[in-house]
C-alpha cells in the first residue's frame, strides 16, 4: 500500500476500503500523539475542532474522529456543518492545538475524507503527514478518568465565521443581485446569509443538503444551472461553490463561465488598487493560462509559478510573504484573512469590486483574453520516462518555436495514474489542437509502458 495522504488529506469510499470507523478513529488517534505533543508538554490538555460537510457519512466519520481524539485525552469542539476554510479559521480563531475536517470537497457523495490542520488552521507539511500516519501503529495516548478529552458542541461557531467574512469585505455588496448556487453543501448555511448581510440581493440555489445531493449537477463543477439562473433573474453575477466551499467560480451577468485565471486578475488589480498586493505579485500554477501571464505583465504585476495544487500555492505565498494566489480551479487564497482556499471570501471580494467600481464582472473579467487551451491525457505510458526523453523533449522544443509568444507546451506526468498531461497553449484553437495531438502522438511512440 503506498502512502495514506494524499495531496490533501485522506480521501475515499466512505466505508469502503479506506474510509471506514476503525481508521477514522485510528488517525484520530495518532494526530492526537503528534499534533498534541505541545500541548501536552506545556502542561496542557490539547484542544481541537471537529468539522464536516453535509453528506451522510460525514456524520459517523466525524462522530468517529471525535471519539478517536476524546479517548486520546483531547478537548473537542465539534463545529457541526461547515465549510473548510470555516474550520481552519476558527482553528486559529479560538488558539486551538490543530483541527479536522470530514469532507471529499467536490468529489460526488459516497466519497468522503479526513483533513487535519495544525494550529493557526494551517495545512501539514508531508513530514508532519507521515508522521501522523506512521504513528497509526501506535502506541496512542491512553488516558482514564478525568484525563479523557471532552466533547463540547461549538454553539457559536458559524457566527464567528461570519462576523470574520464581514470584517474582511472591502465595499458592501449593496444594489447588487446575485445568485448563489451553493452545491447542496457546506455554504448552504453560510453564504446566503453573509451575501445578505453585506447588502446584496440573493437568489438561492443548491442550498437544500439531504446528505447525498452534495455536488450533483450543482456547484462549481455543474455551472450551466447557475448560468441559466442567472439570465433568467436578470441577475448581476452568480457565485458557485464546492461541496466544502473552499472553491469559488462564478458567472457573468451574460451567463459566461468566469474562471479561477478571470477572477484573480480581477482581484490582484484590485488588491493592487488598495494598496494591499504584496511586492505586486501573484502566485499561480503553471496551468494558469498564458493570457493570465500577458495579463498581469500588462498591469505590471509580476507572476510567480508553482505546480499544481493550492498547498504549494499556498507553500509560495508564505515562503515570501505574499498577498494572493489561486487556481484555474477557484481556489483563491488571500493570505490576510485566512490560511487556506475560501470560497465564500472570495465570491464576497469578488462582487465587492463590482459594486466598488460599478462596472459589471463581464467588464472586469476582460482584462485578460483567455488562450484556446488544449490539454490532452495520454495513457498507458511510462510516465517516470518523460522526463529523460531525449525524442520528447525534442518535440516540445519544435512546438514553442512554432509557438513563440503566442503559446505555451506543458507536459507533465500525472501522480496518481500511468498517463502524462500535455496541454497546449495558442493563439487559435485549431493551432492548440494540432500541436497538442502531434505531442501526444509522440509520447505515445516514445514512452510505451513494458
Amino acid at each position: 500500500m503506498g502512502r495514506l495522504f494524499g495531496t490533501d488529506g485522506v480521501r475515499g469510499l466512505a466505508n469502503g476500503d479506506i474510509i471506514t470507523v476503525e481508521l477514522s478513529v485510528g488517525l484520530a488517534q495518532s494526530a492526537a500523539t503528534v499534533l498534541g505533543e505541545s500541548a501536552r508538554a506545556n502542561g496542557r490538555r490539547p484542544l481541537a475542532v471537529v468539522a464536516r460537510d453535509p453528506r451522510v457519512s460525514g456524520e459517523f466519520i466525524a462522530s468517529a474522529v471525535a471519539a478517536g481524539l476524546a479517548s486520546s485525552g483531547v478537548d473537542v469542539y465539534d463545529a457541526g456543518v461547515l465549510p473548510t476554510p470555516a474550520a481552519a479559521f476558527l482553528i486559529a480563531d479560538i488558539g486551538a492545538d490543530f483541527g479536522v475536517m470530514v469532507s471529499a470537497s467536490h468529489n460526488a457523495a459516497p466519497d468522503n475524507g479526513i483533513k487535519f490542520f495544525a494550529a493557526g488552521g494551517r495545512k501539514l507539511a508531508d513530514e508532519v503527514e507521515d508522521r501522523i500516519e506512521a504513528a497509526l501503529a501506535g502506541p496512542h495516548v491512553r488516558p482514564t478518568g478525568a484525563d479523557v478529552g471532552r466533547i463540547r458542541r461549538f454553539a457559536d461557531a458559524e457566527d464567528r465565521y461570519l462576523v470574520h467574512l464581514l470584517g474582511a469585505l472591502p465595499h458592501r455588496l449593496d444594489g447588487l443581485h446575485i445568485v448563489l448556487d451553493c452545491a447542496h453543501g457546506a455554504a448552504a448555511g453560510v453564504s446566503p446569509q453573509v451575501f445578505t448581510d453585506a447588502g446584496a440581493r440573493v437568489t438561492v440555489m443548491g442550498a437544500e443538503p439531504d446528505g447525498i445531493n452534495i455536488n450533483d449537477g450543482v456547484g462549481s463543477t455543474h455551472l450551466d444551472g447557475l448560468a441559466a439562473a442567472v439570465l433568467a433573474h436578470g441577475a448581476d453575477l452568480g457565485i458557485a461553490h464546492d461541496g466544502d466551499a473552499d472553491r469559488c467560480l462564478a458567472v457573468d451577468h451574460n451567463g459566461r463561465v468566469i474562471d479561477g485565471d478571470r477572477i484573480m486578475a480581477v482581484l490582484a488589480l484590485a488588491l493592487r488598487a488598495r494598496g494591499e498586493l504584496v511586492d505586486d505579485t501573484l502566485v499561480a500554477t503553471v496551468m494558469s493560462n498564458l493570457g493570465l501571464r500577458l495579463a498581469m505583465a500588462e498591469h505590471g504585476i509580476r507572476m510567480l509559478e508553482t505546480k499544481v495544487g493550492d498547498r504549494y500555492v499556498l507553500e509560495a505565498i508564505n515562503e515570501h510573504g505574499l498577498a494572493l494566489g489561486g487556481e484555474q480551479s477557484g481556489h483563491i487564497i488571500f493570505s490576510r484573512h485566512a490560511t487556506t482556499g475560501d470560497g465564500i471570501l472570495t465570491g464576497l471580494q469578488l462582487a465587492a469590486e463590482v459594486a466598488r467600481t460599478g462596472r459589471s464582472l463581464a467588464e472586469l473579467a476582460d482584462v485578460i483574453t483567455v488562450l484556446p487551451q488544449l490539454l490532452v491525457n495520454v495513457k498507458g505510458v511510462d510516465r517516470a520516462g518523460l522526463a529523460d526523453d531525449e525524442g520528447v523533449a525534442a518535440a516540445v522544443r519544435l512546438a514553442e518555436e512554432e509557438l513563440g509568444h503566442t503559446g505555451r507546451v506543458l507536459l507533465r506526468p500525472s501522480g496518481t495514474e500511468p498517463l502524462v498531461r500535455v496541454m497546449v497553449e495558442a493563439a487559435d484553437e485549431p493551432t492548440a489542437q494540432r500541436i497538442a495531438h502531434h505531442l501526444a502522438d509522440v509520447v505515445r511512440e516514445r514512452l510505451p509502458l513494458g
